[in-house]
């Protein structure tokens, strides 16, 4: 059954479209969950519900293309013990591979799905979801499956870091990522990601993950120069990975590939808040012609946030971003970094994801941190 809705009486419609650009007094009309029309306000066209927007600003929903919703335990304490001055490094993830793996199917799926209302509330309306908290095949597997039921945009990142048991011999975990995991995983998975960094795995062995991937038919991703300068920029564009994500270390060499190539840089700004890393230089990037997403990177250890207004009013404020930057970034830019067309625009034809702010303007996600701005969000034309 068709079913339809109407979201009228918008005082500024932000439709990140070319063609419709951004329009005042206007309605968007949604069927079946997808961008029907766009229409003056009050015109009076038919739907099976309608959504009064109140005169407010309605934007297209975020796409936050960088997260690990699925997970079990909690590391506050490692947060706290961040702020009094500890360094950030990548081993903490074990701490929460122990509790995932201890966690069922069901326990991980129902905590995900907690957190997904949470997105929601925040005015995510797609998001991707990484493996990478299992670090053995059965663990990975199911938080894969897990993911599943939450998106399409699916991620194995079974090479997150060296777990415990194989500290002793990190090539041979390379090989079972590549061989039994990667098998296990990739019927579930949409990409492969690897954390190619200091502490994780090195370029070679990123190398290997990724071409193993591509073989077994997944797209690529890459966590990159998040603590100091490394191989992995460089990596993902000579592949062709769709996004290279942290990018907070670059060389001119690397914006270079960066701005040569369609590898999006991702950047995170709650996590380098969270860890007290420096920000990524946005406005290098973009004035070099590189393409640039903002996404949250929802994660136990170093950014616990979903709040995308959050990221946005970093990227204005610490990383030189105009706010019409960031809200691209936090829409088409995450969108562009899944390959993806149907999402972070409100295009005729595109997915009915939406989000009505409880403010004029998209300059108030910045003017007023830490409201709560998001007053409805509309995903495929369902009012969460």
């Amino acid at each position: 059954m068709s079913r339809s809705l109407l979201i009228d009486d918008i005082g500024l419609l932000v439709t990140h479209d070319p063609e419709h650009g951004e329009r005042e007094n206007a309605a968007l009309a949604i069927e079946d969950g997808i961008v029907a029309a766009i229409l003056d306000a009050g015109s009076g066209a038919a739907a099976d519900a309608r959504l009064d927007a109140g005169g407010r600003c309605v934007i297209p929903g975020f796409v936050d293309s960088h997260t690990h919703l699925v997970f079990a335990g909690d590391r506050s304490d490692e947060f706290a013990a961040r702020m009094a001055g500890a360094p950030y490094v990548a081993g903490g993830i074990n701490v929460t591979t122990d509790a995932t793996r201890a966690a069922s199917t069901d326990e991980l799926i129902a905590l995900a799905q907690a957190r997904l209302a949470e997105a929601h509330r925040c005015g995510i309306t797609h998001l991707e979801i990484k493996s990478g908290y299992g670090l053995d095949v059965e663990s990975e597997r199911r938080i894969c499956q897990a993911a599943g039921t939450l998106t399409d945009d699916v991620t194995f990142l079974g090479a997150h870091l060296v777990p415990r048991e194989w500290a002793e011999d990190p090539d041979g975990y390379v090989d079972l990522v590549c061989g039994e995991m990667l098998e296990a995983c990739a019927p579930l998975a949409r990409w492969i990601d690897v954390f190619c960094e200091t502490g994780a795995f090195d370029a070679e062995q990123s190398r290997r993950v990724l071409q193993a991937g591509r073989t077994a038919g997944l797209g690529l991703r890459v966590h990159g120069n998040q603590l100091g300068f490394g191989d992995g920029v460089r990596l993902a564009c000579e592949l062709g990975a769709a996004s290279v994500d942290h990018c907070t270390y670059l060389t001119e060499v690397d914006v270079d590939a960066l701005a040569a190539g369609d590898t999006v840089a991702t950047l995170l700004p709650a996590t380098d808040f969270s860890t007290r890393q420096p920000y990524p230089d946005a406005r290098r990037l973009i004035d070099a012609g590189a393409q640039v997403a903002i996404a949250t990177n929802t994660n136990p250890g170093s950014s616990y946030t979903q709040s995308m207004a959050f990221c946005l009013a970093l990227a204005v404020r610490d990383m030189r971003m105009t706010v019409a930057e960031a809200l691209a970034a936090a829409t088409l830019g995450g969108a562009r970094a899944l390959r993806r067309s149907d999402v972070g625009h409100l295009g005729i034809g595109a997915r009915g994801d939406a989000v009505v702010l409880d403010a004029p303007s998209p300059t108030h996600l910045v003017y007023r941190p830490g409201m709560d701005l998001v007053a409805h969000t509309v995903v495929q034309g369902r009012v969460r």
